[in-house]
């Protein structure tokens, strides 16, 4: 990524200041279906998922990820 020079540093933080986020379904906007999902967890659980997930030297996500595929496996196997 190349240096920003200061006029184009601002035009940009003017675009994302203004900008507002597209929301929906149709995975058009950021926080779509398509998009980023935003899940609420409670603080305890929050903290425990990053802890494991700085540990495992992932991202809560990718951690998230990989505990599904293992219990969907397990599932699987045990049919």
């Amino acid at each position: 990524m190349k240096d920003m020079t200061d006029e184009e540093y601002d035009a940009l933080d003017e675009r994302l200041t203004k900008t507002i986020p597209t929301l929906g379904p149709n995975g058009e906007g950021f926080f779509s279906g398509k998009g980023v999902q935003v899940v609420s967890l409670d603080g305890e659980t929050a903290r425990i998922l990053n802890a494991k997930a700085l540990a495992a030297r992932q991202t809560p996500s990718e951690l998230i990820a990989s505990l599904i595929r293992k219990d969907l496996t397990a599932a699987h196997a045990y049919k």
